[in-house]
């Protein structure tokens, strides 16, 4: 199986699902029509399912086949073939056929993803046979992405998980005493001392990629829904009327404001990753559309738009002044951005593969890269030695991709963590370039690592849901939990001989 930091973890599946799936395989649009209780909504039922399987190929800019389909009136226009659909009649619709083709010509097609499955068809097919109707009062030229992400109402998390939480995001409470963790459309908080849960936190977003605390105490969060919507929140996580969930106290942070406090943004994909400058004011965010934007935390205005790689940002951090960007991306190249003048300083490209998260140097002298290719660079970010660009060391350690970079900007005592699919964390002084620290005990992929804010403890947090807390002054182990509420990991028996 192929993971990186962005794909799924595990699928859920059910007993109704497979035994769904067993009499539509026969006969689809009748096993649908037999459980069905009113008319099949376009909206509600047959978009997101085109959304999530066709949207990519056939939206406005790529058109495959001359189709587009994130609006009605294109979808019923056609591409390089008449209408798709014949309105009531699903066995003569050429929409079906392709969704149904076993061969060359299947949609999606066979190197761009699974088909769809056969209950999915039988939804759309009963659509088609009860006349292919847009809802009352919707606009055919309305973009759909938009409709399905206004009518989008986020589920309510899991009590218990039954699968493990892949760990993607986590950052320390400003007074270091407690860990947040992303989960699946909540935030959930630890105590750093016990590993107890003390507080979940309901999101819209299905997953949290990125966070950081401001100086005030209140959290920035970057995630969302992939192919379907992004976005950057702020909370306080700290206040809301809780209730008892799953045995820990819980609170909206989706539609109550006290919680909930700004939206910076929102956008059609997931934003992967979020940078906060140093005194706090100012917030950077990037994602799957290659776009940086800048935002003035108190107003919630954006400052800058950044349009200056050729694939998806993984990594955002400002240097120690705020006067520039310093970004990672998928197109293999690390880069820094002058926000004052608008323009391009230097393309770090050593990497040779894709770039996952970048740091600074406490003195903004120096950039910190760290790859797939498994090496944490270290580059000239300034042109105070007048050698901007310039490769100056590559820290060797990790034997497998590094995905993420935690920094202490402490200039006494500089800092950076990182963490790697050799599951392991590592500490280095990125000023002399050296290794300080290499902390195991996780056991699976390690996506998320951080810093608190007083240099004392560095956590880790793996594919498997598994979180561990160190001391970075000797390397002990201060805690190790599973951050998946309620999940009880299934015991392997050793087979007697």
């Amino acid at each position: 199986m192929v993971r990186n930091r962005f794909s799924c973890y595990c699928i859920l599946c059910t007993a109704l699902a497979l035994a769904l799936a067993v009499l539509l395989l026969v006969a689809p649009t009748t096993a649908y029509a037999q459980g069905a209780k009113g008319p099949v909504s376009f909206m509600n039922d047959v978009a997101p399912i085109l959304q999530k399987n066709c949207f990519a190929c056939h939206d406005a800019k790529k058109k495959k086949g001359k189709l587009e389909m994130t609006t009605f009136e294109t979808l019923r226009k056609g591409g390089s073939k008449d209408d798709p659909i014949a309105a009531g009649k699903s066995k003569e619709s050429l929409l079906i056929d392709l969704l149904m083709s076993k061969g060359k010509e299947r949609m999606p097609p066979l190197d761009a993803g699974d088909a769809l499955k056969p209950e999915q068809i039988a939804i759309i097919a009963k659509w088609i046979d009860d006349g292919a109707k847009l809802d009352t009062g919707m606009d055919p030229k309305a973009d759909l992405v938009r409709e399905l992400r206004v009518r989008f109402v986020p589920p309510q998390p899991f009590v218990s998980y039954k699968f493990p939480a892949l760990i993607n995001a986590l950052a320390f409470t400003p007074d270091g005493k407690r860990l947040v963790v992303g989960g699946n459309h909540e935030l959930t908080v630890w105590d750093v001392q016990t590993g107890k849960i003390a507080r979940r936190v309901f999101t819209r977003a299905e997953r949290a990629h990125s966070m950081a605390f401001l100086p005030d105490g209140k959290l920035v969060v970057a995630g969302g829904r992939p192919g379907q919507e992004g976005d950057v929140r702020i909370y306080n996580i700290d206040v809301g009327t809780a209730k008892d969930f799953g045995g820990a106290p819980s609170v909206d942070g989706v539609s109550d404001k006290a919680v909930m406090l700004k939206e910076l943004l929102q956008v059609e994909d997931s934003v992967l990753a979020l940078g906060v400058s140093k005194d706090g004011k100012k917030v950077a965010a990037g994602g799957t559309d290659r776009m940086v934007r800048v935002f003035d935390v108190a107003t919630g205005k954006m400052e800058h738009a950044v349009e200056n790689h050729a694939d998806w940002i993984l990594g955002v951090a400002f240097t120690p002044d705020g006067k520039a960007l310093v970004t990672a991306s998928r197109d293999k190249t690390a880069k820094v951005w002058d926000l004052d003048a608008k323009e391009s300083l230097l393309t770090f490209p050593d990497h040779q593969n894709i770039v996952n998260n970048v740091a600074m140097t406490p003195d903004g002298v120096f950039g910190l890269s760290a790859g797939e290719d498994g090496s944490i660079r270290i580059w000239q970010a300034t042109d105070k030695a007048k050698a901007i660009g310039k490769a100056t060391k590559s820290l060797p350690g990790h034997s497998k991709a590094v995905f993420r970079l935690a920094s202490y900007s402490d200039m006494k005592n500089p800092m950076v963590a990182s963490c790697s699919a050799d599951m392991t964390v590592r500490l280095w002084n990125p000023v002399a370039g050296t290794p300080l620290k290499t902390l195991t005990g996780l056991t699976d992929w390690v996506y998320a690592v951080a810093i608190s804010n007083d240099g004392v403890l560095v956590a880790g947090g793996a594919a498997n849901g598994e979180v561990r807390i160190w001391k970075t002054a000797d390397g002990v182990a201060v805690s190790n939990f599973n951050a998946t509420p309620g999940y009880v990991a299934l015991k392997v028996e050793t087979p007697k001989k």
